[in-house]
């Protein structure tokens, strides 16, 4: 008597596959189109859950159906959750060629299954193509993947399942099994338990990684501007508040840059709305070109911006000042804006974010009164 029932433990991994399916189909209702995959990952869970449901029926259905087609879709499933992978992590995927082998794969299982039986060459066949499938999914999660706990447990569930395909087919060689699904052999109970335990892990890595990915988009919703993608006022404030802290502690300096689009009103009035959003689309992307990763942009409303350069003199943001407004003017598309820049530093260790932007913001005023475009310091 055996402790695990071979068609029992079947029936279970490709039952918590279809549960699984239904969780992912669920989250690519609700979360963002941009996080891409889930739908192939919920197609791939339901396509293992039906090839498990018909692997499980063996003897109450024709081979052609419990073995042959079931493999099949197990191999298009295995398929799914690689092109899935490949729609998360947005790399570019080639459907036709491994299509092509999949039906491939599936007329051979049905011609050793049906018109010259052989289970060793099935069993080949199938652990090499879903094993290369499984083994491509690794190094995808691993190469592309973020240090999170989700990818982690993604990449180390898919090695064991190379791993488990590795060592049936080697078994299968070495320590002789029946030619039967629902084998009692311990070396073949021990893969099947251990493939639907697998599929209910990874199923588990999969939703850990979207939520992740969920995550960050909601960060970056929160703290970048909707239009231009520049950093939004409220975490301007939180960044000048705490580099300020630190050029306290260290005795260093910051710079802040207020800058203002002249005239920017006068754009949307001639040209439109429109027009006037590619401008701050156009002016925030040429603007971050220039500066260096631990400087940060922001728009803190309509057409102004603070810039925080961190570690930076007064002389060298007056540069850096000068050569924005220089880009901004001698911009030869039209519409285009220039700027005016106000400039300031912290020289007080009693100075607060908010008499930074009152000094950058007076320094502001003073280059629109002396005729705009121009950049001052204060």
């Amino acid at each position: 008597m055996t402790l695990i029932d071979p068609r029992t433990a079947v029936l279970m991994g490709g039952l918590m596959s279809g549960l699984m399916a239904v969780v992912l189909y669920a989250l690519k209702r609700s979360y963002p189109a941009s996080i891409k995959g889930l739908g192939e990952w919920s197609l791939a869970l339901a396509l293992v859950f039906l090839g498990g449901m018909l692997g499980g029926a063996r003897d109450a259905l024709p081979d052609a159906i419990s073995i042959a087609l079931a493999r099949t879709l197990m191999a298009f499933g295995v398929y799914g959750i690689y092109l899935g992978a490949q729609r998360f992590f947005a790399v570019g995927s080639h459907m036709r060629p491994w299509l092509a082998v999949l039906v491939c794969f599936g007329l051979l299982q049905l011609w050793f299954t049906v018109v010259m039986p052989s289970f060793e060459i099935r069993l080949g066949m199938a652990n090499v193509l879903i094993g290369t499938l499984i083994l491509l999914t690794s190094v995808l999660i691993i190469t592309k993947g973020s240090r999170t706990f989700g990818c982690w447990l993604a990449a180390a569930v898919t090695l064991t399942m190379v791993g488990l395909q590795l060592m049936r087919l080697a078994a299968f060689f070495v320590w002789p099994m029946g030619d039967d699904l629902f084998d009692t052999s311990p070396q073949h109970l021990i893969y099947i338990a251990s493939f639907a335990f697998c599929i209910l892990l990874f199923s588990i890595s999969l939703v850990l990684m979207a939520t992740d990915r969920l995550r960050v988009e909601l960060e970056h919703l929160a703290n970048h501007d909707s239009l231009t993608h520049a950093y939004t006022r409220r975490h301007m404030d939180d960044a000048c508040r705490v580099e300020l802290e630190r050029c306290h502690r260290h005795g260093r300096k910051l710079c802040l840059l207020i800058i203002d689009m002249d005239h920017f009103k006068a754009i949307n009035d001639r040209y439109g709305h429109q027009a006037g959003d590619k401008v701050l689309i156009d002016f925030v992307s040429k603007v971050n070109a220039l500066l260096r990763r631990s400087d940060q942009l922001g728009r803190f409303g309509g057409e102004e911006f603070v810039l925080l350069l961190p570690e930076t003199s007064m002389d060298e943001a007056l540069a850096v000042a000068e050569r924005i407004r220089e880009l901004c003017a001698q911009a030869s598309s039209a519409p285009h804006c220039t700027v005016s820049i106000g400039v300031t530093t912290s020289y007080k260790d009693t100075d607060t974010v908010d008499t930074l932007l009152a000094r950058a913001d007076s320094a502001l005023y003073r280059a629109k009164d002396n005729g705009r475009n121009r950049v001052e310091s204060g």
